[in-house]
């Protein structure tokens, strides 16, 4: 069997779950999220680019976008 690591939660009703780790399916956890988040934009989502370095930009900006009511000024 490979070495792979569990880091999605087995169901609560399994019979002999399986370890995780709690700490790498938080990030997973946020990372899927961001995804989510970043497919709302059509152009993210089709990849309506041809190239990509100005896929890779729109990307960077929808990010800052989501990214900025979360910033605290002083």
């Amino acid at each position: 069997m490979a070495n792979i690591e569990a880091v999605i939660p087995a169901k609560r009703n399994r019979i002999d779950p399986s370890s995780h780790d709690a700490e790498k399916y938080k990030w997973r956890n946020l990372v899927a999220r961001l995804f989510y988040k970043l497919k709302n934009w059509r152009r993210v989502a089709t990849r309506h680019d041809e190239t990509r370095e100005p896929y890779l930009g729109f990307v960077s900006i929808a990010a800052v976008k989501l990214w900025l009511p979360f910033v605290h000024w002083a």
